[in-house]
């Protein structure tokens, strides 16, 4: 016969069971849980990482190892990348049917899924593991939608395992990310006239002539390692029309086309890239008298030329750059016998908030740029010094008048 102490004794058992049932555990690697179809998912099972173990689990296929690793070899663009939805669909469907096929599900399941999906792109991000994978099985496949976020990656096998956010395994690594290159453009087409080194340029078959950078080196990279080489930008920021906000008036980086493409790949950049024309430095100082321009530097991280931050987080770097250095924190051309330069200008008003930015997955807020002679420190061959949050050096730049 039950007592109540057995009674007692029963129930907490149960409840222990019950909560070690439910308490989450890690492990390296592990069987996937993410194997529903797509009709069945939850929001956050139909995010990239259901795709990320189709995918692997297709990579079991010999075919379809070869395919991929052509497709990725063949692809113009920057990386050697490849955009996963229109890849699905290429050919026949034929990613999409052995996906389809090596996951034991239906090919309009894999396309619900990819639809269901935000755009994402697929590359191997490590430069040397890009190079040396073969197309064999050796092979992981990972995704994360924000930067530095631990990637979840599958083998081929259909196993899960949580990788480091720091640095990639010793296993060759396919990412499964969201888009961040234009896929309009292959990437010899994005700079007109790129040196030889893929270093960037200034683009155009006339000279234009205006504020140009021409060395840039930064203290980091500011992008994890699943998400490849950084995506450094330069933004030229003035006065919204006649408001108390800034408008994001021209961007320099990979994908800003022309003149204003550069590609800076490592810490250190040399060329030349028009930052701000003539014309541009012309018609602002008509429509905005007195007014000094901001350049601004940044890592994007999904959205290419757009400043997606926190415009809380920009408007404190400016207002402690813009106290320590007495306003004296923005830029004009001047003209000093018979010579142009930009120096130096004092912001006349308190314009510290980015009319159209917000939070999303945020850029990495590298610094504002503020001439050497007012920050009283010299670097060979640089004339501005990048001032991030806390008045924290992240980097310098050379700007000239061409």
């Amino acid at each position: 016969m039950s007592t109540p102490r057995n009674i007692l004794a029963v129930g907490l058992a149960l409840v222990v069971a019950s909560a070690c049932a439910e308490r989450p555990t890690t492990t390296a690697m592990g069987p996937d849980s993410s194997a529903g179809p797509a009709g069945s998912a939850s929001p956050v099972a139909r995010r990239p990482e259901r795709l990320a173990r189709l995918f692997a689990r297709a990579l079991a296929n010999p075919g379809f190892r070869a395919y991929v690793k052509a497709q990725l070899d063949s692809s113009p663009f920057p990386e050697h990348k490849i955009q996963l939805q229109t890849f699905l669909g290429a050919r026949g469907r034929r990613a999409l049917r052995d996906l389809a096929e090596q996951n034991g599900t239906t090919e309009a399941d894999v396309q619900q899924e990819a639809g269901a999906a935000i755009p994402l792109e697929v590359y191997l991000p490590v430069p040397a593991q890009r190079a040396a994978w073969s197309g064999d099985a050796n092979v992981l496949v990972a995704t994360a939608l924000a930067d530095r976020e631990a990637p979840v990656a599958f083998s081929p096998d259909g196993r899960r395992a949580v990788l480091s956010p720091d640095a990639p395994p010793a296993t060759p690594v396919i990412a499964v990310v969201p888009v961040e290159t234009d896929f309009t453009t292959p990437a010899r087409a994005q700079c007109l006239d790129c040196p030889s080194d893929g270093s960037g340029g200034t683009g155009g078959g006339t000279s234009p002539v205006g504020l140009f950078m021409t060395k840039a080196h930064f203290d980091g990279d500011y992008e994890g390692w699943l998400k490849g080489n950084p995506e450094y930008e330069i933004h030229v920021l003035g006065q919204s029309g006649q408001k108390d906000s800034l408008a994001d008036y021209q961007c320099a980086g990979e994908h800003a086309g022309g003149p204003y493409a550069f590609d800076q790949n490592t810490n250190d950049w040399t060329g030349s890239v028009l930052l701000f024309s003539q014309t541009q430095l012309d018609g602002y100082k008509a429509a905005h008298p007195g007014q000094s321009l901001r350049v601004l530097a940044l890592e994007d991280d999904d959205t290419a030329c757009k400043i997606i931050t926190d415009k809380h987080d920009l408007s404190r770097l400016f207002q402690v750059v813009d106290s320590i250095y007495s306003k004296r924190t923005g830029g004009r051309d001047t003209t000093i016998a018979s010579t142009k330069y930009y120096k130096a200008a004092r912001v006349l008003r308190d314009l510290f908030a980015l009319l159209a930015s917000f939070i999303k997955t945020s850029d990495d807020l590298i610094g504002t740029a503020v001439e050497d002679q007012v920050v009283g420190t010299l670097y060979p061959g640089f004339n501005w010094i990048v001032k991030g949050n806390n008045n924290i050096t992240h980097g310098w730049l050379n700007l000239e008048m061409h």
